[in-house]
């Protein structure tokens, strides 16, 4: 089983890089002249996206092919206040750029909406600004010229009192989202609400692919073993949804994400590293049923981690890994 390591965003490698510059609306409203500001904000985007470009080609000097973008590529897109300012046009060559090096390198990209894009919520007005703001991850997507291989990964959501009624909504408004959303979509475990067993009852009901959280799993689960629930997940990754776009002889690679405690006292919390130890086992107990898989690493220090889970990795060469390059190995049973 061939397993490629990823990371999220930013780098602690590469300075002075941020992808995620802002500026607060507050610092906006407080301009004299909106339509300065409004540059102000397409510039403060231009050097997100330069930076962005900056990271993958870093990424790819290492052999990294798997990254999450920032959601905060262009601030403040998403303001009630500003829904008459389309930035798009402004930012039409450095999308296209950030989108061109992905497509010429066969990397694998992705965002993650954040935590306030829920589905499952039963108030009409933060549905609104939740489909507003998966509008929004399509639209980067799209200026970047990328396909139905690019994903935005999202959690099913709050339980708002009734699980099962919370998670029937969210598969009611899943259903009536556009074609190209779903396309676009895979829904993840996470580690206090829904999950793993009820979210794959989710995606298999929608034919969503599933991103299981390994270490959600770990501090959020009914005392099921992960690998036992790896053929189904599987499964998720073969549907149309799943591989919308997808070349015959290059289907996208099943998706998991990895991190570490913090701390005995803040289990849910992520470490700076990713400990190579359980990780592990659980790669090499999906190896045998498993060509391929994508592991974005949640760790705090970004690539850094991901440099030092590779150290550590080589350390079990001979021993069912094989280093493959410096940011993939390759697992047997």
């Amino acid at each position: 089983m061939i397993v490629r390591f990823g990371y999220v965003a930013m780098s602690t490698v590469v300075g002075n890089a941020s992808p995620s510059k802002t500026m607060t609306f507050k610092t906006f409203s407080g301009l004299a002249d909106r339509e300065a500001g409004l540059r102000r904000l397409e510039t403060i985007s231009t050097e997100n996206l330069h930076n962005t470009l900056r990271l993958l080609r870093h990424s790819l000097a290492h052999d990294i092919q798997v990254y999450r973008f920032s959601s905060k590529l262009v601030p403040l897109a998403t303001h009630l206040s500003l829904v008459d300012w389309n930035p798009f046009e402004a930012l039409r060559e450095p999308f296209a750029k950030v989108g061109d090096f992905v497509k010429k390198h066969g990397m694998r990209v992705s965002f993650h909406p954040d935590h306030f894009t829920v589905l499952s919520t039963p108030r009409p007005e933060v549905l609104k600004s939740s489909i507003r703001d998966l509008e929004h991850h399509m639209a980067m997507f799209a200026a970047m010229g990328l396909d139905g291989r690019a994903k935005n990964n999202i959690h099913i959501g709050g339980a708002y009192g009734d699980k099962p009624l919370a998670a029937e909504r969210f598969r009611e408004v899943v259903r009536n989202l556009p074609e190209k959303m779903k396309q676009q979509l895979t829904f993840e475990n996470d580690d206090k609400t829904f999950n793993a067993p009820e979210t794959l009852k989710v995606c298999e009901d929608l034919g969503i692919p599933m991103v299981l959280d390994i270490h959600h799993q770990w501090v959020n689960n009914e005392g099921e073993d992960p690998g036992d629930l790896w053929p189904r997940i599987l499964k998720t990754w073969s549907t149309p949804y799943a591989q919308a776009d997808s070349p015959m002889n290059d289907p996208l690679p099943p998706k998991i994400h990895a991190s570490s405690p913090k701390s005995a006292s803040d289990p849910r919390g992520h470490a700076d590293h990713v400990i190579v130890g359980p990780l592990l086992q659980f790669l090499r107990q999906i190896a045998p049923m498993t060509e391929r898989v994508d592991v974005m690493l949640e760790a705090k220090l970004k690539d850094g981690a991901l440099f030092a889970l590779m150290g550590d990795l080589a350390k079990y060469q001979g021993d069912g890994v094989e280093i493959v390059d410096e940011a993939s190995v390759r697992i047997t049973p």
